[in-house]
């Protein structure tokens, strides 16, 4: 018999990629939506509500396995008050919520696998390499990194083998950044915000799948794992990285800082800041990157 992912986010960017990989490996899949759609022969979809505490609790007792990848898109509105509460609660209460079910059924999955960031070492620059050991950031995405772990970690309360993965910039095609990135650049309008020097961990999309999928299937896999290529990119050398794959040089100078903090308010901090960060751990596992060149990765994700 098949065995099952239920995965949250299921319908986003990263979700639908996982979907497809879960099912070329022989996983049937469960999502979780906030809106209905018809199920297939090899995925099911089921309806939950995080606001008002509403869930087909058959898809978590259904499952063999949960990732937990859903949450409100950090950079799509400027951060208010309320938007901020969104972000955080669409990752915490979500999986409280997924908690409450596997505690009221006595249910034991065989592992839960929740997405994380790297935002959880803080919006600053710096040189030094952020390892899972480095102590979390004080600031509003590192306060929300940790609550989301914390959330988590409640699964292990359970007996169940928790794994967290904090993960870079995600890239992949027409989707996420250069989704947003590609028509500009394109235009010849591309260029580095800042000074440029802030560093961009990143990852493609088909690795941090694979992380995933080793995540719900190495029993050794336990704990927090960064999930990232550590390759010293920077905002300026992604830009221009970006700008040469696409065939468009890159001329115009970089975008102040004034007029971005203008512009995003807080929220520009995540974009104008960013230290390396190591993925020793995963690698000392076992798993192998893809893509560790952001030339390959870029040329995969445009072609």
């Amino acid at each position: 018999m098949k065995k099952n992912v239920l995965i949250t986010g299921g319908t986003g960017f990263i979700g639908k990629y996982l979907t497809a990989e879960l099912l070329k490996k022989g996983y049937s899949v469960s999502i979780l939506t906030r809106n209905g759609k018809p199920n297939t022969d090899r995925i099911s979809y089921y309806l939950w509500d995080v606001s008002e505490g509403k869930i087909e609790e058959v898809a978590v007792l259904n499952a063999d396995y949960i990732i937990h990848l859903a949450g409100e898109n950090i950079v799509e509105k400027k951060w208010t008050a309320k938007r901020k509460e969104e972000i955080r609660d669409s990752r915490v209460q979500s999986a409280e919520l997924i908690y409450t079910v596997l505690k009221k059924h006595n249910k034991r999955i065989e592992a839960f696998v929740s997405a994380s960031g790297i935002g959880f070492y803080g919006a600053v620059n710096g040189e030094g390499i952020c390892t899972e050991n480095t102590l979390p950031a004080n600031d509003f995405i590192g306060k929300v990194c940790q609550e989301w772990e914390k959330s988590a970690d409640l699964m292990a309360g359970l007996g169940i083998r928790t794994v967290k993965i904090r993960t870079g910039l995600v890239l992949g095609k027409n989707e996420g950044i250069l989704k947003q990135l590609v028509p500009i650049f394109k235009r010849g309008f591309g260029s580095a915000l800042g000074s440029g020097k802030q560093y961009m961990p990143w990852i493609h999309v088909h690795d941090l799948c694979s992380i995933y999928i080793e995540a719900i299937e190495n029993k050794n896999m336990t704990g927090v794992y960064n999930a990232t290529i550590n390759d010293s990119t920077t905002n300026l050398s992604f830009s221009i990285g970006l700008a040469n794959s696409l065939g468009s040089p890159m001329w115009l100078p970089n975008v102040p800082s004034f007029l971005i903090r203008a512009r995003m308010g807080e929220m520009s901090n995540i974009i104008l800041t960013g230290r390396r960060v190591s993925s020793d751990k995963i690698k000392k596992l076992g798993f192998r990157f893809q893509f560790k060149n952001l030339k390959k990765a870029l040329k995969d994700c445009l072609k």
